[in-house]
């Protein structure tokens, strides 16, 4: 019994120690002993690690004389980084300050002192995460001197980089692949790869459910689909969050929210981890899911590798795929900023570009060397070395030299669509999680049913349509801010100066000021007192989009407008499943 206890610990141990030790940065990257190293924090797999960090300490060789480590921090996805980088960020604000003797330019980059922060540079996810550390933290400091002030600053948590117009143009070309740039114009990211945003498929289980593979995310809607549909939580993975704003700007208001719901309403599950349904399509658990490429086309590659053949695929649905740059920043006030601008001119050599679509030249058991190109002055091959990574290079020259090399042979930039990514993703993630995943099974349960309802003949048009209008309706959302209350814009100027004075912002604070208020108070305006009262919905409706999610950015305003919706679609879901159970 205790040799079990003991065997079952050392399991518990392995288990648990897998993603510590992977989190950790490659296991065959550079370590040399007194060389530059480099703190980079990345979501990035083991095996780009790897790539990279045997790559980029060569390639420094052979440029500087030197080798160079980069010393990897994984502690999570590229979101979780951004909020662990902002965090870093306000304590060595407060030492900044604390010592004085500072100018600040609002016209010019806030540059910390070198070594004020403990990374150098974010690589890799997409370029909405990466903009957002332009964007930077709002810091409040006060003056010293006779007269204190309080100011606000904004405090980029990137740097910019410092290439040339001329070189930019020299290795992107065009800025632009469909409605995205390839990298920030003022240079605070710089794109890397290219990622797309598809589906990944299990051929044997769509063939026992009598299915084609798909080709348009709305084949993901199919009745046959019920159950077998793998999905992440956009609330919890920004990549899937990116997939479903894109399906929305390509199909629409009105069609994209429907192929949301009923995709949502075929789901076998929603995970926190946009990995999970790649692995749980290539093992039978679901039929299909939606899947970064790299991700889609890696899990196909290790099924094939490992005797599977061709189970498992990945299909760009053609003119309907988001592509995204995959950005480098410079962290500002890093420690070593002249290596971190080297990184980055690495990142767009041909040299490290290789590493992302080329075969790899020293994979164990290999029969014979792949037919890579050798590096500029070297006996060495281009591209990795152990791992194939199967990512898109974000420079053209890479497809207009060496796309007959690529393990997929895929021009992203002839895929992409054309249609801007229309920017809702807060729609999604609150939207979603309400009618989708808090309230899941009632979201299966009536969507089974109201396919039920098609197939049986049992309903008349009107009757199927009303189910529809219960499946696919939206819920209408109180709005309290004042600023979006109707006659707001019309309030006197005495009412205004009123609102200004006290700091309102909600309508209760304005009912409690007028429901006590003394008799004899004649502070407030009419027109004020009669806007305390006022009772507003809003409908989930394109034209009025922007006012709800103005009401969510409200100080709690959203969770509780998220039970009010979560309510409102499991009351809506079990009726359409009463009213179909009644006549069936």
């Amino acid at each position: 019994m205790k040799f079990t206890h003991i065997a079952l610990g050392l399991c518990l141990v392995v288990i648990l120690g897998v993603p510590f030790v992977l989190s950790m940065g490659g296991g065959r990257g550079t370590h040399e002993e007194g060389a530059p190293t480099l703190i980079v924090f990345t979501p990035h797999v083991p095996q780009i690690r790897d790539e990279f960090a045997r790559a980029f300490s060569a390639w420094h060789e052979r440029e500087y004389g030197e080798k160079a480590n980069l010393d990897f921090r994984t502690p999570g996805g590229t979101s979780e980084i951004r909020k662990q980088l902002e965090a870093m960020f306000t304590p060595a604000l407060d030492r900044f300050f604390a010592k004085g003797n500072y100018t600040i330019d609002p016209e010019t980059h806030f540059a910390l002192p070198k070594g004020s922060i403990a990374a150098d540079v974010l690589l890799g996810g997409g370029s909405f995460d990466h903009g957002m550390l332009k964007d930077g933290i709002s810091y409040q400091y006060k003056t010293e001197g006779d007269i204190r002030l309080t100011i606000d600053v904004q405090v980029p948590i990137s740097a910019p980089a410092s290439f040339t117009q001329a070189e930019l143009d020299a290795l992107f070309g065009e800025n632009k692949i469909g409605p995205q740039a390839l990298y920030d114009p003022d240079q605070y990211w710089i794109g890397t790869a290219l990622s797309s945003f598809g589906i990944v498929y299990n051929n044997d289980v769509l063939a026992e459910l009598g299915l084609e593979t798909p080709e348009s995310f709305t084949d993901l809607t199919a009745p046959q689909l019920w159950g077998w549909i793998a999905l992440a939580d956009p609330r919890q993975s920004g990549s899937v969050t990116t997939t479903f704003d894109s399906i929305l700007g390509n199909e629409g208001w009105e069609q994209g929210w429907r192929t949301l719901r009923a995709m949502s309403g075929n789901t076998r599950y929603f995970t926190n981890s946009s990995t999970k349904p790649p692995i749980d399509v290539s093992q039978g658990e679901a039929a299909a899911g939606l899947a970064i490429d790299f991700y889609g086309r890696g899990q196909a590659q290790v099924v094939k590798d490992s005797g599977g053949g061709d189970r498992v695929g990945y299909s760009d649905p053609r003119g309907a795929v988001y592509v995204d740059a995959d950005p480098v920043s410079i962290i500002n006030g890093g420690p070593n900023p002249e290596l971190a601008m080297k990184f980055v001119r690495f990142c767009l050599t041909e040299e490290a570009q290789a590493l992302w679509q080329f075969p790899s030249w020293g994979a164990a058991g290999a029969s014979e060397k792949p037919t890579n190109p050798v590096i500029s002055g070297t006996n060495e091959w281009m591209g990795p070395e152990w791992y194939e990574l199967r990512r898109m290079p974000v420079r053209r020259v890479m497809y207009e030299k060496y796309f007959d090399l690529f393990i997929d042979q895929i021009d992203p930039f002839t895929l992409a669509s054309d249609v801007t990514n229309p920017n809702w993703r807060t729609g999604v993630k609150v939207m979603m999680g309400c009618f989708g995943i808090d309230v899941a099974k009632d979201c299966r349960n009536a969507y089974k049913a109201l396919n039920d309802a098609k197939a049986s003949g049992k309903f008349t048009a009107a009757e199927l349509d009303e189910l529809e209008g219960l499946y696919y309706a939206f819920p209408e959302t109180r709005i309290e801010a004042l600023a979006s209350l109707p006659g707001y814009g019309s309030l006197s100027e005495e009412s205004r100066a009123l609102i200004e004075k006290k700091g309102w912002k909600w309508q209760g604070e304005l009912l409690a000021y007028s429901e006590s208020r003394d008799a004899t108070d004649t502070e407030a305006g009419s027109d004020l007192l009669d806007l305390a009262h006022v009772v507003h919905y809003e409908p989930f409706t394109e034209p009025n989009f922007k006012t709800v999610r103005n009401e969510w950015r409200q100080s709690r305003r959203q969770a509780v407008l998220e039970i009010q919706y979560a309510k409102f679609y499991r009351d809506q879901y079990r009726e359409l499943v009463r009213r179909v159970n009644e006549k069936m």
